[in-house]
C-alpha cells in the first residue's frame, strides 16, 4: 500500500497526517512516478498554514526525483523506467509514488544521484532564473543576498562565484557565516545585530548594490531597498519571516527610482524551452561538480511534522530531503 501526507485544514505542522492512498492509472498527459527523495522547502509551510491556499483534502510537496512507472496517452519525453526529477504543482510530492502531471518532469541525467535532484530542482532552478532571467549582471559585480546558508543562498553563493559575481550575504549565527564562505560568500551581515543597509554602504563605498535578493520578506524589506543604489532592483523571491508590506511607489522614487519585482518560479518554467533550457545548465554544474548540493537534514517522510517544526525554526541550513 502506497502512502502520503496529506491535511485537511490549514494550520501548523501537527495537521499533517501520514495516511495510506491509492494510486490509480495515468490519464492523458499523465505519468504515475515512484518517488525514491522529495524535497522539504519553505514554501511547503505556505500551503500548510493557509498563506497559499489548497483545495482540501490536500496533498503536500511540489519537488520530487524517482523513476516513471507508467505514462498516459499522449506522454512522449518520458516513458516507463526513466529518471525523473520535478518540481511544481499541482501539491502531492509527500507520497511514496503519486498520479501526476506528465509535463513538469525532467529526465534526470546518471551523473546526478535521487537524492541531489530531490534537493536542487527547486532551489537550483530558483537560482537559475534569479542569476539567468531576472535582470542583466556582469563579472566583478556585487550583490546583497538575504539567507545566504539557505538551500538557494548555497547555491546562489557557488554559482555567482562562476560568474565572477561578489556577493554580501546576511546570516543569523557564526555557524551559518562559516557554511556561507565556505560556498564562496564574499562578505558577511549578521542581519540580527548589525545595521544591513548601513554595512552594504560600507562594503560598497557608499554607493549600495544594484540588486538585492531577499527571500525573508517583512523582516528584511526596509533595509533591502535602503541597501541599493539608485534604479537598483529589490527581488523579493520569498517570505519566511512573512509577506512584504505595501508597496509605496513614491517611496520607490525617493530612494532612487528603485525598481521592485516580486517572481515566481512556475513563470520561468512555463515554457518547455526555457525549463529544459534552465534544467540543462543546473544539471551540467551539478553533475560536473562546479556547484556542490549540501542535503544537510534528512527525515523519513512519516515524519514531516518534525521536519515543518525544524524548518520553521530556523534549525536548518542547506539542503532538507525526505527518503522513501
Amino acid at each position: 500500500m502506497e502512502h502520503a501526507v496529506r491535511f485537511y485544514q490549514p494550520g501548523g505542522p501537527e495537521v499533517l497526517r501520514w495516511e495510506e492512498v491509492q494510486v490509480g492509472k495515468p490519464g492523458p498527459g499523465e505519468a504515475v512516478v515512484r518517488h525514491v527523495a522529495v524535497g522539504l522547502n519553505f514554501a511547503d509551510t505556505y500551503f500548510r498554514s493557509g498563506y497559499y491556499p489548497a483545495t482540501f483534502p490536500s496533498g503536500l510537496g511540489v519537488e520530487a526525483s524517482g523513476v516513471v512507472e507508467e505514462v498516459g496517452q499522449g506522454v512522449t519525453h518520458v516513458a516507463p523506467g526513466d529518471r525523473v526529477a520535478y518540481t511544481g504543482s499541482p501539491l502531492g510530492a509527500y507520497s511514496t509514488a503519486r498520479v501526476m502531471p506528465a509535463a513538469p518532469l525532467v529526465k534526470l541525467p546518471e551523473t546526478i544521484a535521487f537524492e541531489t535532484a530531490a534537493a536542487m530542482m527547486m532551489r537550483g532552478l530558483t537560482t537559475s532564473y534569479l542569476l539567468r532571467r531576472i535582470c542583466p549582471l556582469k563579472a566583478g559585480d556585487t550583490v546583497l543576498l538575504h539567507a545566504a546558508a539557505g538551500g538557494v543562498g548555497l547555491i546562489f553563493c557557488q554559482w555567482a562565484k562562476l560568474l565572477g559575481i561578489k556577493v554580501i550575504g546576511t546570516v543569523s549565527t557564526p555557524e551559518k557565516a562559516a557554511i556561507a564562505r565556505d560556498h564562496g560568500c564574499d562578505h558577511i551581515i549578521y542581519y540580527t545585530r548589525e545595521d544591513v543597509a548601513k554595512r552594504v554602504r560600507e562594503l560598497t563605498d557608499g554607493d549600495g548594490v544594484p540588486v538585492v535578493y531577499d527571500s525573508v520578506g517583512k523582516d528584511t524589506f526596509a533595509g533591502s531597498l535602503d541597501s541599493l543604489k539608485r534604479r537598483g532592483l529589490l527581488v523579493c523571491f520569498g517570505t519566511a519571516s512573512g509577506p512584504i508590506p505595501p508597496i509605496d511607489a513614491f517611496q520607490t522614487m525617493m530612494k532612487g527610482s528603485l525598481f521592485v519585482t516580486r517572481p515566481a518560479l512556475a513563470d520561468y518554467l512555463a515554457d518547455p524551452a526555457d525549463r529544459a533550457e534552465l534544467a540543462g545548465e543546473l544539471f551540467g554544474h551539478v553533475g560536473s561538480g562546479r556547484i556542490k548540493i549540501e542535503i544537510n537534514q534528512t527525515y523519513a517522510l512519516s515524519d514531516a511534522v518534525q521536519a515543518h517544526r525544524d524548518l520553521e525554526g530556523r534549525k536548518t541550513t542547506g539542503s532538507s530531503i525526505f527518503i522513501i
